[in-house]
C-alpha cells in the first residue's frame, strides 16, 4: 500500500507540473465529466447509502446528490469569470505601474471525508479542486464500505489516477497519506482528528481547510412560532438520525414555552416518520456498533421525556428528548452542564438534551462560555435572533430554521475556532484551492528617479507617499 500511495502521489505531482490543469477549458471539461459521472452513478451511490446507513433515496438525493449537482453546475457556469485576472487600482506613488490579482492552483491536494455524508463531503471539495486547477487524492471513510467502494469505482471510471485518485483504508492509511507533502489538505471530521491533521501538515507548512463540528445550540424563545419551530427542529435533528455536523445538538428553551414545545415536537416526529418510527424508510440508522453504544450512553445523563427506545441489532435509537434539569438562572448551571457527557461531547445522534432559560442574556453567556460551534439556530423574533448572532460566534447560523444554510451554494460554509478553519462552496471553493497572486507590472517608457538613492527631492516624495 505504501508503494501504491507513493506512486500515485508522484504521478500527480508530475501531472500537475506538466501544466495540463492550467487551461480553463481543461478544467471545465473535467467538471462536465464529473457532472456526467454523478448522473451515471446516481443509483449505485443511492443504493450504497441505503445499504450502509439506511438512508432513503429521497434523503440521499436532497442532502447529498442534489447539493453536489448544484455545486458542479455553478462552477461550470462561473469558472471563466472567477479565473479572470482581477485588475486593482494602483496608487500614484507607483506610477507607471498597474496591478492585478491572478488566481493560480495550489497544486496537489488531499481530501479526507467522513462517513455521515460520504458523497457530498468528498465530492463537493473535489469540485473546488478541479475548478481551481489542482490534482486530488480522495480518501473516503472506511465506516461506509459500500459507498466508499462505489465512489472509488466512479472516480476510476471518470478520471486518470494521475489527476484524481481514490485511496481506501483505515487510519493507518490516513497517517501514511499525511506523511507526504501536499499543497493543501482538506479535512472534514471531528475536532480531535482535525488537530492531528493540522499537526501533520505543520511539518511542511501545508495549508489546511478543517471542516469540523461541535455542539450547535438550538434556541427556542418565548415569541417563537412553536409549531413551525418544532417541525423544523425535529426535521433537522432526525435528518441522518442526527449524524450531521450541523445538527441541532442541544436545546435551549424559554421556560414559558417548554411544555408547549415538547408536545409540538412529539407531534412533529410522528408527522415526519409515522406513528412507529422503526418502520420509517426515511429514518437513518447509527453507522456502527461503537457509535450506537456511545450515543445510547447519553440516555443516562437525564430523564427521558420522549423516546428512548433502542435496538442494538438494527443500530436503532429513537429520537429522544432528554430533560437535564439545568436552568440557566441557577448559579450552578455551568457546573451541572460540565458534569454531563451529553452536554460536553458532540452527540452526533438523535438524543436531544433540554436546558431551560428565562432571559436571552443567559443564553448568550452559556454559549460564549463554550467552544465556538459550527452552527447556531434561533427561533423567535428576527430582531432578537440577529442580536444573539451579533453577541455570539459560530461557523454559520439560521434564524427560524435549521440546517438550510448548507444548501445555498452562493454563501460560504465553514467553521470558526474549534469548529473549523476555512470555508468553501461556490466561489469560496475555487478560492480555497487557489493562491491569489498579486502581480505588479511597471512600464519602462519612463523611470522616475525619486525612489532611487540618494532620494532626491525627498520632502516632495514624503508628501506623495
Amino acid at each position: 500500500m505504501k508503494k501504491d500511495i507513493l506512486n500515485i502521489v508522484e504521478a500527480q505531482r508530475s501531472f500537475f507540473r506538466s501544466g495540463a490543469t492550467l487551461d480553463i477549458s481543461f478544467r471545465i471539461g473535467m467538471l462536465k465529466r464529473l457532472q456526467s459521472a454523478i448522473t451515471k452513478w446516481e443509483k449505485p451511490l443511492a443504493d450504497a447509502m441505503w445499504r450502509d446507513l439506511h438512508k432513503s433515496y429521497e434523503e440521499a438525493y436532497l442532502t447529498e446528490l442534489s447539493i453536489v449537482k448544484a455545486e458542479v453546475k455553478k462552477h461550470i457556469k462561473n469558472l471563466k469569470s472567477w479565473a479572470k485576472p482581477k485588475h486593482k487600482s494602483t496608487p500614484i506613488k507607483m506610477f507607471p505601474s498597474r496591478s492585478q490579482i491572478v488566481s493560480e492552483p495550489l497544486g496537489n491536494t488531499l481530501i479526507i471525508a467522513p462517513w455521515n455524508y460520504p458523497v457530498q463531503l468528498l465530492i463537493n471539495p473535489l469540485v473546488g479542486a478541479i475548478s481551481a486547477g489542482c490534482t486530488a487524492i480522495l480518501k473516503p471513510s472506511p465506516y461506509v464500505p459500500t459507498v466508499s467502494e462505489t465512489i472509488c469505482n466512479m472516480i476510476a471510471d471518470t478520471f486518470e489516477s494521475n489527476y484524481v485518485a481514490t485511496i481506501q483504508g483505515n487510519r493507518d492509511v490516513n497517517q501514511e497519506l499525511l506523511s507526504y507533502r501536499f499543497d493543501l489538505i482538506f479535512f472534514t471530521g471531528s475536532p480531535s482528528l482535525g488537530k492531528l491533521v493540522m499537526e501533520a501538515a505543520s511539518k511542511y507548512l501545508t495549508p489546511v481547510v478543517l471542516e469540523l463540528g461541535g455542539k450547535s445550540p438550538c434556541i427556542v424563545d418565548k415569541e417563537a412560532d412553536i409549531n413551525t419551530a418544532a417541525k423544523r427542529i425535529a426535521w433537522g435533528k432526525t435528518l441522518n438520525s442526527g449524524q450531521t455536523c450541523i445538527a441541532p445538538d442541544y436545546l435551549l428553551i424559554h421556560e414559558d414555552v417548554k411544555a408547549k414545545f415538547i408536545e409540538a415536537f412529539i407531534k412533529s416526529i410522528k408527522s415526519l416518520h409515522g406513528s412507529d418510527i422503526t418502520k420509517s424508510k426515511h429514518y437513518v440508522r447509527i453507522v456502527n456498533d461503537r457509535s450506537f453504544e456511545r450515543v445510547k450512553g447519553y440516555l443516562a445523563d437525564g430523564d427521558i421525556v420522549y423516546g428512548g427506545r433502542t435496538n442494538a441489532e438494527d443500530r436503532f435509537i429513537e429520537p429522544t428528548l432528554l430533560e437535564t434539569h439545568i436552568n440557566l438562572w441557577d448559579g450552578n448551571a455551568d457546573e451541572k452542564a460540565n458534569s454531563k457527557k451529553v452536554l460536553t461531547e458532540e452527540i452526533f445522534g438523535p438524543v436531544f438534551p433540554i436546558i431551560t432559560f428565562k432571559d436571552r442574556s443567559e443564553v448568550v453567556e452559556y454559549i460564549n462560555n463554550r467552544e465556538k460551534p459550527l452552527a447556531l439556530y434561533y427561533f423567535g423574533k428576527e430582531s432578537d435572533g440577529t442580536e444573539i448572532i451579533k453577541k455570539t460566534s459560530s461557523g454559520g447560523a439560521c434564524i427560524n430554521d435549521t440546517i438550510m444554510h448548507i444548501a445555498n451554494e452562493n454563501i460560504p460554509f465553514g467553521g470558526v475556532g474549534n469548529s473549523g478553519l476555512g470555508c468553501y462552496h461556490g466561489e469560496e471553493s475555487f478560492k480555497v484551492f487557489s493562491h491569489l497572486r498579486s502581480v505588479v507590472t511597471t512600464g519602462t517608457w519612463i523611470d522616475l528617479p525619486f525612489r532611487y538613492m540618494p532620494y532626491r527631492m525627498f520632502a516632495l516624495v514624503k508628501k506623495i507617499v
